[in-house]
């Protein structure tokens, strides 16, 4: 394998978010380190408020103005933080791809969904109107959209919410990026669409051995369908490792919370659902130590005073901090069973 192919589509090191706020800044992020290797998928899982949306906007570069992004991105080895932002956006849009959260919303109602997916490659690749033309119309083609030389000079209202989100999954793949971020995808589809939506998106990362960054909320939607998982909480990474790793022996309390409170298919009719108590961190008064502490029933002293530091596993693939982390966990085989049937029907 060469130096190339060795080296992840994507890096972050030591990379924080601040909002600009008095009387201080608001951490949004902290020290954030992970990457994603070629032709692998990562699973980027969290509540909301964990932070998942602003570390895609600081990746792609985004973020609202307010926000202060500190430390190294690196995409295909180019450090983003030199670049100017002119350069930084050609180069982002033709290495990377992305899929917004809400297809309802992230197409404009007054332009045909054609001239909305060709707009990038015209822009970032230089191709003429009838090149880009064609490259849309066998897109929608591979994303599933029936007579697409028809359907390429419709409205966004013609479509429902599913093809919508075919259609943002065109855009997103339309300047053949190396890497395809998909934030939040399935938002407000229906379980059939969403397997449907995150079935497509496998399939096409897989064909064109390219990565891909799921971003959810729902551990269901990462389950196999991801190599790796990072699971955030109150902007820290919590949790890192092997997707089958993280769901048969998680390490950190909030990860098995997470895991607790998914639905079981051998659960009885009108079992009360499992919830974490408590609520997530506030960005004004966040509190010192571990930001799960206020919510974790294993909390002791140490935990409501310092962060804890990243621990290894014994492959030191699989990280995790936490003070005291678990060392048993539930049943593996009702891990396994979320992760071979991919957890939607659980979720």
């Amino acid at each position: 394998m060469t130096e190339q192919q060795d080296q992840p589509i994507l890096a972050c090191r030591d990379m924080s978010c601040l909002i600009k706020a008095r009387p201080q800044p608001l951490k949004v992020l902290q020290h954030i380190d992970f990457s994603v290797r070629r032709r692998t998928a990562l699973g980027i899982v969290g509540e909301s408020g964990a932070g998942k949306s602003m570390l895609i906007k600081s990746i792609m570069g985004i973020a609202p103005g307010s926000v202060h992004v500190e430390g190294h991105i690196t995409v295909d080895g180019e450090d983003l933080s030199a670049m100017k932002p002119r350069d930084r956006a050609r180069f982002i849009g033709r290495k990377v791809g992305i899929v917004f959260q809400n297809p309802m919303t992230s197409l404009n109602p007054y332009v045909p969904v054609g001239r909305q997916i060709t707009e990038a490659c015209r822009q970032h690749l230089g191709l003429s109107g009838d090149a880009a033309r064609q490259r849309a119309i066998d897109l929608l083609t591979v994303v599933g959209i029936a007579d697409p030389e028809d359907c390429y000079d419709y409205y966004p209202h013609h479509f429902s919410g599913g093809m919508k989100q075919r259609i943002m999954i065109a855009a997103g793949l339309i300047c053949q990026p190396d890497l395809l971020i998909a934030d939040e995808a399935t938002t407000a589809l229906d379980v059939t669409v969403q397997k449907e939506v995150l079935d497509l998106l496998q399939t096409i990362q897989q064909e064109r051995q390219m990565s891909m960054i799921l971003v959810s909320h729902n551990l269901g939607v990462v389950a196999g369908r991801t190599d790796e998982i990072l699971v955030l909480y109150g902007g820290h990474i919590v949790e890192y490792g092997p997707t089958s790793d993280v769901f048969r022996n998680p390490r950190h309390r909030y990860t098995e919370a997470l895991l607790s409170a998914m639905p079981q298919m051998d659960q009885p009719a009108h079992t009360r659902l499992r919830t974490i108590p408590g609520q997530p961190p506030s960005l004004v008064n966040q509190p010192p130590g571990c930001p799960f502490a206020p919510r974790c029933s294993a909390a002791e002293g140490p935990c409501h005073v310092s962060m804890p530091e990243m621990k290894s596993g014994v492959d030191n693939r699989h990280r995790f901090a936490c003070h005291f982390p678990l060392e048993q966990t539930a049943s593996p085989a009702i891990r396994q069973d979320i992760i071979t049937e991919g957890g939607l029907a659980h979720g």
